[in-house]
């Protein structure tokens, strides 16, 4: 029997599924984008791979970024989930932080996850300093519980107050759901999050809950469906964090899947970055429903230590650092009550899509526009779902909905919806660069997913960027960061106790045997590594602040010191603030410990132009391009057959099977050695 040669990246969004196939004994890629089902992704995801690879029992491994749980985040489509939690602690998931949903007014509702009639009270307590005050009753934990089920909750969250602290009353207490509840989606908070500060922690915890019949219900399918067609490789889930782990880690932490597809893209961006010798880039992808933003600085993605789904939906989990706004290529443009334009943040997606697609929308979005200004080839349109694209209906929809109304051409006001649309992604731009201090001179962007390539040019001049890093695949980029991702799992523990009454030999001690517990999972995926990193961290402050620094720590089983852990954390704290505070006792909130198995690195060689022409055996032709208020002639190329060192001036289109490229008026497009392409203001 030949050994299996195919590792399959695969990133189902909300208007395409894309799929990267690298053949491992020819060193080759294989790509494709195919339309999303929705109802059911499974079909879709299944139904692209057999596009490519004809027998499943040649692919090793399976890696998916997958946007099942964002979707039922964002749609409120999760299951019917119960709390248990301390007498007199009900509402925490409710009050939250005293936050409203529109920061300078009174207006706004919320409305929690899980209603109050499905948070029910049991008589247990633990005090912050880990004492048990009162031991839980196993018989009332399973009377509530069984209420819970009979009044239709599908899964249930256990959450007890100062859990992070001591959670035998919470583990008790599961134990005790656990033999009443019908199914196997019972959460622990302390075991989601067992870190200081309720309301995080119940929100994480029951958001985990709330996916979990909903990921596991599809990650069932997804394996019957390969398995049906010859699959029996490993089947690995992309994290937030930008790791991967085995369907069983995603079964039991769904959470962890929240920004699962966008992390992909962000890993996929900083390896092919790095090879090109970009340190300093800002990634985006702009799909069929959202515009996707991160910074990499340094050759590293930023992680953050929670985030926000939607409001008051608040995940406290290790995630790559991602801004999201509602602008992608299905986004609608409409015209608001006081007759001011807007685009998104409603989406098309890919049922019925933009006007173009023919299928029913009679709204014009981002797509229409690019079409309408000549910068998308309606004969070509990427995904093969559609033969043709529809101009004349997308300049009628724009006509009627936006030049009409604003007395515009109609040409004016499709440009009109993209410089729209450009200064949202901007301000996006901004919020990760300007405003966190960097100068977004000094970094590339990198424009991904099927629209991204079409308005990198305008977001140069937008923001000031100082080039564009088109990839050799844009519209697949996501599927590539399944293949490249190394398999990550992350721990957190709250200590909360001062640094001279710590003893950190213990202390170290507890963190290499978490970081050796983690391990297990590592070696339980059955994936091959080339070696295992371990990363320790405090998160430590000043006696009397609130907010904490984190605290990079080395060391060896029983050597960590007071004085190390002082060293370190009076860097940390200098290179935050600038100075430290003499006199003040420092304290330990929480320990982290990472364990990240390191997979090969994928040779971006297998890019690299092969038997290339020059640019003008590549042109194909002219079309008029409108640009800045006027008629341009823009020469076509074919993106792929380009030879390493080719020169396109703007105005230009560069085509190819998954995205196109808009090399704007006064920029300049150069193609590298590893097939990307680079694109800068001209000088000359």
């Amino acid at each position: 029997m030949s050994k299996p040669r195919y590792v399959v990246g695969v990133d189902v969004g909300g208007t395409f599924t894309d799929i990267f196939v690298l053949d491992e004994s020819t060193n080759s890629v294989i790509t494709a984008k195919v339309p999303s089902t929705r109802g059911d992704q499974s079909r879709g995801f299944v139904q692209g791979i057999e596009q490519k690879v004809a027998d499943f029992g040649d692919i090793a491994t399976i890696v998916h970024g997958t946007t099942v749980g964002t979707n039922a985040l964002l749609e409120r489509k999760g299951a019917r989930t119960g709390i248990i939690t301390t007498e007199g602690h009900r509402d925490v998931i409710e009050m939250r932080r005293r936050d409203r949903p529109t920061t300078w007014g009174l207006k706004g509702s919320f409305t929690p996850i899980v209603a109050r009639t499905d948070r029910v009270e049991v008589a247990e307590r633990v005090l912050a300093d880990g004492s048990v005050l009162q031991a839980v009753d196993h018989e009332d934990v399973r009377s509530q519980a069984r209420a819970l089920a009979a009044n239709g909750c599908e899964a249930v969250c256990v959450f007890f107050i100062n859990g992070y602290a001591n959670n035998d009353n919470e583990r008790r207490a599961v134990e005790a759901v656990r033999s009443v509840w019908p199914n196997a989606f019972v959460t622990a908070a302390t075991e989601i999050l067992p870190e200081i500060r309720e309301f995080e922690r119940v929100s994480t915890a029951a958001l985990n809950a709330y996916l979990q019949p909903v990921v596991s219900s599809y990650l069932e399918r997804l394996q019957t469906g390969l398995a049906d067609r010859g699959f029996s490789g490993e089947l690995l889930i992309v994290q937030s964090n930008g790791g991967i782990m085995s369907v069983e880690t995603a079964r039991r932490y769904p959470v962890r899947t929240a920004l699962s597809g966008p992390a992909a893209g962000v890993i996929a961006a900083t390896a092919i970055a790095r090879s090109a010798g970009f340190e300093d880039i800002i990634t985006c992808d702009m799909g069929g429903t959202s515009f996707d933003v991160s910074l990499v600085a340094g050759g590293k993605a930023a992680l953050a230590a929670q985030t926000s789904i939607d409001f008051g939906m608040v995940v406290r989990t290790p995630m790559i650092e991602i801004t999201t706004i509602g602008a992608g290529g299905g986004s609608i443009a409409w015209i608001d009550k006081s007759g001011l334009l807007q685009v998104g943040p409603e989406s098309a997606g890919s049922d019925p899509g933009p006007v173009c697609y023919g299928l029913g929308n009679r709204r014009p979005t981002v797509t229409d526009a690019n079409l309408v200004l000549g910068r998308i080839n309606p004969d070509r349109p990427i995904g093969g779902k559609l033969d043709r694209l529809d101009v004349e209906a997308a300049r009628v929809s724009i006509e009627r909905e936006i030049a009409k109304p604003l007395m515009l051409s109609i040409e004016d006001a499709a440009e009109a919806v993209l410089k729209l649309a450009n200064a949202k992604m901007a301000g996006a731009i901004r919020l990760v660069s300007i405003e966190k201090g960097h100068d977004p001179a000094k970094f590339a962007a990198m424009p991904f997913g099927g629209g991204g390539a079409l308005h990198a040019g305008a977001l140069i001049e937008e923001v000031g960027l100082g080039a564009a890093l088109v990839p050799r695949f844009p519209g697949v980029t996501s599927a590539l960061g399944c293949v490249v991702a190394d398999m990550r799992h992350d721990r957190v523990q709250t200590v909360n106790r001062p640094l001279h009454q710590i003893d950190t030999a213990d202390l170290g001690r507890q963190m290499i045997a978490v970081a050796a517990e983690t391990g297990a999972l590592l070696e339980r995926s059955g994936v091959n590594f080339e070696r295992v990193d371990r990363i320790y961290e405090l998160d430590m402050l000043y006696l009397g602040q609130t907010h904490s620094v984190n605290v990079a720590l080395q060391f060896d089983e029983g050597d960590l010191t007071t004085e190390a852990v002082e060293a370190a954390f009076d860097k940390a704290y200098a290179g935050a603030f600038g100075r430290l505070l003499s006199g003040i006792p420092k304290r330990v909130m929480n320990y982290r410990v990472s364990v990240i198995g390191r997979r090969p690195d994928l040779d971006m060689k297998v890019f690299a132009p092969t038997g290339g022409k020059c640019a003008e055996a590549c042109m194909t032709g002219t079309r008029r391009v409108y640009s800045r208020g006027t008629f341009h002639k823009a020469a076509i190329y074919e993106r792929l057959d380009l030879e390493q060192g080719a020169e396109i001036d703007g105005p230009a289109i560069l085509e190819q099977p998954d995205t196109t490229i808009f090399v704007d008026p006064g920029l300049s497009a150069t193609v590298d050695s590893f097939g990307n392409l680079i694109m800068r203001r001209r000088t000359s």
